[in-house]
């Protein structure tokens, strides 16, 4: 792709998040999503690949959807109430029109369809992108709009995406639609926390993100991209395919790892909010995801290949990616011990 093009990309995309984020009117933040939206496709198609402009065509069909519906549901909250404030979303039929809006956006289940699709037509990069900072601006506009979203309906659709999450995840032997999938049930973690603590959302979406980048990243250095080749991978580079198991378990929630924290916080949240049933839910539900997480760890780490395969060993790898995997694998391994800070 040509450098030129990937910059003005890439600065758009950050141009639409900040937009979105910073705005306090409907309109300006419906430009940002959209700026967001048309900056992504080029990443998306930039292989040429049948299934890259199938992605790409997908994700733009979907995406539209969504920016009409959360047009219609702001003006529809203008006309009953004259606001254009995205703070003073309060007329119902609004609510309801902005959550599914959102939800489409995100991939949320039912609107999930397209995530797993998407993710598996483009690189591990651009997938990266997809699943962490295209992400943000519409929790952004969730949390905004927290106080007067619909507390059922968000609760339904948290456990509904940690379901599905999970359970189609189990039969997958690709692992982008694997991350995909662990995308959708982390989804619902952040969902069904909005309404009662929505500082508490956030912050699961910030550990999520430091759990899956260093996980993408890993991926696309040892260049893997089924379980059948991660058995082969780990002759590459041993260490970093072996942090790559205390990664995969971290994004599961084992306890003595960064992504422990984010679900023993909402688990007591719920508990406090008298929502004990659905917090025993979610959490058995997370089981789900934790075998294909103890899956994908088995293959890349614990399973070796039944014959030697000869290829060029890897010694060197970039030196600056290298610090930056390195930091943020410390990162989504250890921040477990500040958490009462």
């Amino acid at each position: 792709m040509n450098p030129q093009a990937k910059l003005l990309s890439i600065t758009s995309l950050f141009l639409g998040s900040t937009i979105t984020i910073t705005s306090n009117h409907w309109i300006m933040a419906w430009t940002g999503l959209e700026i967001n939206t048309l900056a992504i496709l080029p990443l998306i198609s930039k292989s040429h690949h049948p299934r890259a402009i199938e992605a790409a065509t997908k994700y733009f069909l979907v995406q539209a959807a969504a920016s009409a519906l959360l047009l219609f549901s702001s003006m529809t909250n203008a006309w009953y109430t004259g606001q254009w404030d995205i703070t003073q979303l309060t007329h119902p039929t609004s609510c309801l029109l902005l959550t599914t809006a959102i939800s489409i956006k995100l991939g949320l289940v039912p609107f999930h369809f397209w995530f797993p699709e998407v993710l598996q037509g483009t690189s591990l990069t651009t997938g990266l992108l997809l699943a962490t900072a295209l992400k943000f601006p519409p929790i952004t506009l969730l949390l905004l709009t927290s106080p007067s979203l619909n507390p059922t309906l968000l609760t339904i659709l948290a456990v509904a995406s940690t379901a599905l999450g999970g359970w189609a995840g189990l039969n997958q032997t690709q692992t982008r639609k694997i991350l995909a999938f662990s995308s959708i049930s982390h989804l619902g973690w952040m969902a069904i926390i909005l309404v009662y603590n929505p500082k508490l959302t956030l912050i699961t979406f910030y550990l999520y993100c430091l759990m899956t980048i260093p996980i993408f990243l890993t991926l696309d250095t040892i260049k893997t991209l089924k379980l059948t080749t991660m058995s082969t991978a780990w002759t590459k580079i041993p260490p970093l395919t072996a942090t790559l198991m205390l990664m995969l378990l971290s994004l599961a929630g084992l306890p003595p790892l960064t992504g422990f924290l984010p679900k023993w916080l909402i688990i007591q949240e719920l508990t406090k909010q008298e929502m004990t049933p659905t917090a025993t839910i979610i959490a058995l539900l997370s089981l789900l995801g934790l075998f294909f997480y103890l899956r994908l760890a088995y293959c890349a780490t614990i399973t070796l290949p039944p014959n030697s395969i000869n290829h060029m060993k890897q010694w060197q790898t970039n030196k600056s990616t290298k610090m930056f995997i390195t930091t943020l694998i410390t990162l989504s391994i250890m921040l477990l011990p500040l958490s009462p800070m």
